[in-house]
């Protein structure tokens, strides 16, 4: 948001699109043009499949169970998304290639580094430049998001002077055509959409845009200097992974070779042009921003909180109260050019938002986009590297004979496969846990979390990234039964605590204690699809994490006990059948002290296959069997590693350490002997 909202990021559903031929013979036919890059062409059936297919799902059809095609095929996880491999200087060369004036009007392009998406119905993108008019802002971004999006850019020529309604117009009309091109699908669906201070939309729920508009100074070297981050945008083709001096030896080559390049900005962006941006400004802020309060669709709003040029905090902060369905993502070290800055990746914002989509409602089960390379590295090797080199997790699995072994052999490779067990205090085993599984086995593990983590409702107007998004970015869901059925549906590896907030948010004294509802539905619903169930035990939260203030406590203190039953009368409730301590969802936040780490344990147990057990889902006393069994299994891994954590002779972080200055950081240390 580094204009007064730079970069303003509204994603408004998304959906099939229905053929890149015709849609470029409706590209001649309006002052658009389009690159030579081509997409899958979608049948004219598949929204009529489709709805047979959902339709199958909802009556709960033994064929949909064999008709049912994972959405987004050719989408693997951890693939390369080709992010990180453009730099400000590919920006800069690609501006002075189209920054020439041939006195065409306005068009629309398809950057050709974008390529052709990689899903079904991939949704559009547009993305409208800021005021140099060419339209490549968006090039660090071009093949992360060419991936899952149809990418399409506006460029401006440079000595253009189309009015601001004449630009709004060739948007609209855009947008238009392509609710014209799908008149039978009911998603589609037109109304006004005004956001930010730029400029007004048609908005058709099966389209994703992106808006983005700078303001800037009349004279184009105050604007380099107020608007650029050299440093941050030298940032973006240095590796993360090098030493402090490599780093800044890098950084040295990137700026010395860089900072010629940005006084091309004057050459760019010449005076006059900025006059007329300026006069354009004016009228479109006006237009817009007495249509704000009619806005309906989701925005996403992108912030800088680092700004030289404009008070971009402060702009979030009013458009966050007038937008109705307005989420902020604050980049608080970032500046006015943050799609051009390090550390800012567009696609793993929209999908930690939950804003990415291809139908008129979000689907989380069809929807979700599987992490890429680069942001496994970023999370795992940058984000989260000290915390996991610190408790240097143990994964230990089951055979099929009992043996128990290192690593995650015991885990079998194809799908349908449940996981369950003990959700420790505030979820502190996630992380790991989806680590080693991406790792060591490419699978992403769909985590079936409460609804509260997804619903923004608790978000301000400075929301930086949080674990939420992680959450969401890694295979994090709702959990609700029909997305536990959907996911059994497509062979999916999906995780359960049953015990729920009840088991994350536990009490003092109350640690490896499981808080399990007397409910077997899952174990019915799992041998239907003949799901194979892991248990599996965890231990390592009390050698981190010092509970100093619980739930009863904070219950005792007036301020707090409003607080709680103020968030919790708006949450959604997941277990109002549920009596006793095992229905108590409330959620809290408990205060907590950090410890010297100790070490984080991990046991898969024995593989409960269900396939063919047909009395499980029809007898609910055999259910119940299983269900009594499993919880048993969790107990029994949890005993186990508690009793055998006392023999490993590195569970201290002072004798790891020790470990690794001698054999190296990357060594894997000792544990116990299974």
């Amino acid at each position: 948001m580094s204009a007064v909202t730079l970069p303003a990021v509204a994603l408004c559903g998304g959906g099939a699109l229905r053929g890149s031929r015709r849609r470029w013979r409706h590209a001649a036919s309006v002052p658009v043009r389009a690159s030579s890059v081509e997409t899958a062409a979608v049948s004219v059936n598949a929204a009529e499949a489709k709805q047979q297919k959902v339709e199958k799902e909802k009556r709960g059809d033994e064929a949909a169970v064999v008709e049912v095609e994972e959405e987004g095929a050719g989408l693997e996880a951890l693939y390369d998304d080709g992010f990180g491999g453009v730099t400000v200087k590919d920006y800069f060369a690609a501006a002075r290639a189209v920054s020439n004036d041939d006195g065409a009007p306005p068009r629309w392009f398809c950057p050709v580094d974008a390529g052709k998406p990689a899903v079904d119905n991939a949704p559009l993108l547009l993305f409208l430049p800021g005021t140099d008019g060419v339209g490549m802002g968006l090039i660090l971004h071009h093949k992360s998001l060419g991936r899952v999006f149809e990418v399409r850019c506006l460029h401006i020529p440079v000595n253009d002077r189309t009015s601001f309604e004449g630009l709004l117009q060739i948007v609209e009309s855009s947008i238009r055509y392509e609710h014209a091109m799908s008149p039978n699908q009911p998603q589609h669906h037109l109304q006004r959409l005004r956001c930010s201070q730029y400029f007004l939309y048609w908005k058709q729920c099966q389209v994703n845009f992106m808006l983005q508009f700078h303001i800037s100074s009349v004279l184009s070297w105050v604007y380099l200097f107020l608007t650029c981050d050299p440093l941050k945008m030298a940032m973006v083709s240095v590796e993360n992974n090098l030493s402090p001096p490599e780093t800044l030896q890098k950084l040295s080559e990137s700026l010395t070779s860089m900072l010629p390049l940005l006084s091309e900005l004057a050459d760019i962006i010449p005076r006059d042009t900025l006059f007329w941006k300026l006069k354009l400004l004016k009228s479109g802020a006006a237009y817009t921003n007495s249509r704000l309060h009619a806005v309906q669709a989701e925005v996403l709003l992108l912030a800088s909180g680092n700004d030289n040029l404009l008070p971009s905090g402060d702009e979030a902060d009013r458009l966050f109260k007038s937008l109705k369905k307005c989420r902020v993502r604050y980049f608080k070290d970032n500046g006015h050019t943050l799609l051009l800055e390090d550390g800012v990746n567009l696609l793993s914002v929209i999908k930690g938002a939950n804003m990415y989509r291809r139908g008129r409602q979000r689907d989380p089960v069809t929807d979700y986009i599987p992490p890429t390379l680069s942001e496994f590295r970023k999370t795992f090797d940058e984000d989260h590297k000290l915390f996991h080199l610190a408790l240097n997790p143990v994964m230990l699995s089951t055979l099929k004979n009992g043996k128990i072994v290192r690593g995650l052999a015991g885990i079998p490779d194809q799908g349908p496969v449940l996981f369950v067990g003990y959700h420790a205090l505030m979820g502190i085993e996630l992380s790991p846990l989806y680590e080693e599984f991406l790792r060591e086995k490419k699978t992403i593990v769909r985590g079936m979390a409460h609804p509260v983590l997804f619903e923004g409702k608790y978000e301000g107007s400075r929301q930086e990234l949080s674990r939420f998004d992680t959450v969401s970015m890694y295979g994090g869901l709702p959990v609700t039964p029909i997305n536990m059925y959907r996911l059994f549906q497509r062979n999916q590896f999906v995780l359960l605590y049953p015990g729920g907030v009840r088991e994350a948010l536990h009490r003092k004294g109350e640690a490896y204690k499981l808080f399990w509802p007397d409910q077997p539905e899952f174990v019915r619903m799992a041998a239907r699809f003949g799901v194979t169930i892991i248990p599996f035990g965890f231990v390592g939260e009390d050698d981190v994490l010092e509970l100093v203030v619980d739930y009863n406590e904070q219950k005792n203190i007036p301020y707090l006990r409003e607080w709680i039953e103020s968030i919790n009368r708006e949450a959604q409730r997941v277990r109002d059948s549920v009596k006793g301590e095992d229905g108590n969802q409330d959620i809290h936040i408990p205060a907590l002290l950090p410890k010297v780490p100790g070490r984080f344990y991990y046991l898969f147990g024995k593989p409960i296959e269900l396939k063919g057990m047909d009395n499980v889902v029809r007898d609910r006393r055999s259910a119940n069997e299983v269900y009594v069994h499993i919880k048993s299994e969790v107990e029994n891994l949890i005993s186990y590693l508690k009793r055998k954590r006392e023999e490993d002779p590195y569970r201290s972080i002072a004798q790891r350490a020790a470990y690794q200055a001698s054999w190296g950081i990357s060594a894997e240390v000792p544990t116990f002997e299974p």
